[in-house]
Formats: C-alpha cells, structure tokens, sequence
C-alpha cells in the first residue's frame, strides 16, 4: 500500500490561514508562520472584543436612563429600585430606548417608582 503524503493538508491548513490574513500589512499576509501568529492574536482580541461589545453597551443604557431619570428627579439607583419595588421588570436596553424615544412613558414609570420609594 502506498504511503500518503500530508502536503495537500498542509497546504489546505496554510492557506486556510492566509486567507484570514488577507489585508494585513507586510509578510503577516504572506508568510505562513507570521501570518498564523497574527491570526492567533487577532481571533483572540475579536473574542474578547465581542465580549466587551455587551459590556459597553450596558454602560450606555445605564447612563443614558440615569440622565432621563436625573430629569424626573431621581438617580439612577433610587429609579430602579424604585421599579423592583413596584414589581416592574423592564430590562435595561427598553427603559433605555424608552428615555431617548419615549420621554412620556419614562416619566410615567418614574412617577410609578416615586411613589413606591416614599
């Protein structure tokens, strides 16, 4: 039985590599080894990246609700416990949208939250 070589699979796995280099800058888009160092690295940052994408976006709702709260006369900690009191589970991305677009219903559940706080 004849012995099978590996070049056609390393060839398939090396330019599986440099197809995800493609666009960077000098040899990590043409030499194997840099470009498999780069890809390494740039896989890893995008995974964190995706991570810290939701974490960013949290902030902005939590800024962007205690601001619409600091204009009905709350902070943002006294708002939501004043909705966790009266039992309304909102999460943060509506109450969010609801302070850019929806200035009317937010100070409703504002009002709401006051009077479960006093």
């Amino acid at each position: 039985m004849a012995r099978i070589k590996g070049g056609m699979n390393a060839k398939k796995k090396h330019n599986r590599v440099l197809k995800l280099a493609k666009g960077y800058r000098g040899a990590r888009s043409n030499q194997y080894r840099v470009a498999k160092q780069s890809v390494m690295r740039a896989l890893t940052s995008s995974y964190a990246g995706r991570k810290e994408r939701k974490r960013q976006m949290r902030q902005l709702w939590i800024a962007r609700i205690n601001a619409a709260a600091r204009l009905n006369g709350l902070s943002y900690s006294k708002f939501m416990y004043g909705l966790k009191l009266a039992e309304i589970d909102i999460n943060r991305k509506m109450l969010a949208e609801m302070a850019v677009n929806d200035a009317a219903g937010f100070s409703a559940l504002a009002e709401i939250a006051k009077s479960k706080i006093a």
